[in-house]
């Protein structure tokens, strides 16, 4: 029985998995991932790529994430649980692409800047 180990990224969060045989249990952090992430569309993300690769229940993933907020460690683990199953079963990987569950969103916040309030916003012109 061999351990799969994957990340994935999303904005600052970074999500590592390990996946492994099993019968389908995700555990984050130590946690149940529905104790974790407790709303329905952020259970759905995380359990995307299962669905899509039609191994639902079939592995048990042990995940570790920090940074960002819950939805972008959500999207982070549904990356490396993606981007797993594809170095298991290389098949897999033209449904999982046809979904967008393999590639990298890269959005990022901007950054702010010398002399103005925020990344974009600029202090009030006054014209007199």
């Amino acid at each position: 029985m061999s351990v799969t180990n994957t990340s994935g990224r999303r904005k600052t969060a970074v999500a590592r998995i390990y996946l492994k045989d099993g019968n389908g249990t995700i555990t984050v952090n130590g946690k149940d991932y529905k104790e974790y992430f407790p709303t329905l569309p952020l259970q759905y993300i995380v359990g995307q790529s299962f669905e899509v690769a039609e191994l639902v229940g079939q592995y048990d993933v042990q995940v570790n994430v920090a940074g960002g907020g819950i939805k972008g460690q959500a999207e982070a683990v549904r990356l490396a649980i993606a981007k797993a199953i594809v170095e298991l079963d290389a098949e897999k990987k033209p449904a999982l692409r046809a979904k967008g569950l393999m590639t990298r969103d890269m959005r990022m916040v901007e950054r702010k800047k010398p002399g103005r309030r925020k990344a974009r916003k600029k202090f009030q012109f006054s014209k007199r």
